[in-house]
């Protein structure tokens, strides 16, 4: 029976935030706030200001105040997540991972060609860029000039005119017939087209469609380069909503949910853009309660930020984020089984791979991850094992990459990095235990003491309710927030009253409700 795909969409003031379900259960999360930069994927054209040898980097001012950093092989190699296998680049007979090795070597020949900053780029050049990373710390964004666009089905290489199909799309027969049709898809002889994952079982038609979408973005980004002057934004990536349904959209999400009305037509004039003439069933919610409260999410987003997460039979993964890496420790915990303890370990192990993977997911975990998973002595299991993890990774947009597989049944993968995580977006430093753990931020529960005004002041009028809070959350409600509480009294008709209490933890919240 084919599972209920949704996609969810809650949108107000102070955040927006999009879920992914599959039977109501939780498989993508995002949140995005107001403050939060769209910097990813966005293309500028920027000023060197310094090239260092030294590190082989340039410093490019596109006017965010702190410098990017742009690598050599950002220039002169293209970027980690369009590893493809090109077509027209294996000759008759020559095996396709034969012609991957071939295409790896001649950008490796590249590489050693160009191998200094200084023979590539110059200090006040202009260039046009775009962003791989969002800056991090002291970092400033990590940018790349080998700049894509990506559509639903296809990714445009602005300055890199070879066709490919991604590695992903394995099956020759599927490979032959989308190979046949790319020559067909070209519209620009300095501009390449990579067939996505998503692109697999989609028609000529289909293909037409995003190219026709993605070369009139690559028409407007040309103009725009032409007569900017750096530095200057030329692309900005799509909001929240509009890069979700681009991504994770497919023919079998069977709707798609949205609480605000002004998301909502945008969404629609998004879609009739993206994907004209295809019927998406799109509603606006319009329930008193919560979309996310109603559907049943709120605890399974609040499960994110667990380090405990149980599975089925009884097992455990504990998540434990340090400086430098995410270590996951599996567990057995109350689950004993029903036969030896290696088939017991090799259940929980299975268990673990899947929701390690979904993990990382729906944390938007990256850098370095290893997985302590219980030890199996039969080798079969440990290669069962390992195609589990494998499998399960598939589901990940972002780059993975499974490094090594242990004996001792430690595993060992990296995940891209592009954007800060669910829980740095959610969490600061605490300042009761002077950073050796997390508390929600102000901003955070402001969020939750408006939220938790709607619900107390539902069917009730011409009340007055006290929020009483800890005084930077009052500050924040009482300034930025302003505007949400005017709007909820004037629905509610009734007063509401923001006291602060030094006494009170940051992330406790007192409401009262009078005559």
């Amino acid at each position: 029976m084919a599972k209920v795909r949704e996609i969810l969409i809650s949108a107000d003031a102070q955040e927006t935030r999009v879920a992914v379900t599959e039977d109501k259960r939780l498989e993508e999360y995002y949140v995005e706030r107001p403050s939060d930069s769209r910097m990813v994927g966005s293309v500028y054209k920027g000023h060197v200001s310094s090239v260092v040898p030294g590190i082989n980097a340039a410093f490019v001012d596109i006017g965010l105040g702190k410098n990017g950093f742009l690598y050599v092989s950002d220039i002169v190699e293209p970027k980690p997540d369009e590893e493809v296998i090109l077509e027209g680049e294996v000759s008759p007979g020559v095996s396709q991972a034969a012609g991957v090795h071939r295409e790896r070597q001649r950008s490796g020949a590249r590489h050693q060609r160009h191998s200094r900053i200084e023979d590539v780029v110059k200090s006040n050049q202009e260039i046009l860029v775009q962003v791989v990373k969002e800056p991090f710390g002291t970092k400033g964004a990590r940018l790349t000039t080998h700049l894509s666009l990506p559509g639903r089905y296809m990714v445009l290489m602005c300055n890199d005119a070879r066709l490919g199909i991604s590695k992903r799309i394995e099956d020759p027969q599927e490979r032959s017939r989308l190979r046949e049709i790319l020559p067909k898809l070209r519209f620009s002889e300095e501009a390449g087209l990579i067939i996505r994952t998503a692109g697999v079982g989609k028609t000529e038609k289909d293909f037409i469609r995003d190219v026709r979408y993605l070369s009139g973005i690559y028409q407007r980004l040309k103009r725009l380069g032409a007569r900017s002057k750096a530095p200057a934004c030329l692309y900005q990536e799509y909001e929240l909503p509009q890069r979700v349904i681009r991504d994770s959209f497919t023919e079998d999400v069977q709707r798609i949910v949205v609480d605000s009305k002004g998301v909502f037509h945008r969404l629609r004039r998004f879609l009739n853009v993206l994907i004209p003439r295809v019927r998406v069933r799109m509603e606006l919610y319009r329930g008193e309660e919560p979309l996310f409260e109603a559907v049943g999410l709120d605890e399974q987003i609040a499960a994110l930020f667990d380090k405990r997460v149980q599975l089925p039979s009884g097992g455990s993964i504990i998540v434990e984020p340090t400086e430098g890496m995410v270590a996951v420790d599996v567990n057995t915990s109350k689950f004993t089984g029903r036969r030896n303890l290696e088939e017991t370990a090799f259940q929980v192990d299975k268990e673990a791979a899947i929701e390690v993977a979904r993990q990382l997911r729906l944390r938007d975990i990256g850098g370095i991850v290893v997985i302590d998973f219980i030890d199996l002595d039969v080798a079969a299991h440990r290669r069962e094992l390992v195609k589990t993890l494998e499998q399960a990774l598939v589901r990940d947009r972002a780059k993975t990459n499974l490094v090594s597989f242990s004996e001792i049944c430690v595993a060992e993968l990296t995940r891209q990095r592009m954007r800060r995580s669910v829980e740095t977006v959610s969490y600061q430093s605490c300042p009761y235990c002077n950073g050796r753990g997390t508390v929600k931020s102000v901003q955070t529960m402001a969020i939750e003491a408006i939220r938790q005004a709607k619900r107390a002041l539902k069917n009730i009028q011409h009340k007055t309710l006290e929020l009483l809070v800890h005084p930077q959350v009052a500050v924040r409600l009482l300034q930025e927030d302003r505007p949400s509480l005017t709007t909820l009294e004037n629905q509610s008709h009734s007063k509401i009253l923001v006291l602060s209490d030094p006494s009170l933890h940051v992330e406790q919240i007192k409401v009262q409700v009078s005559g």
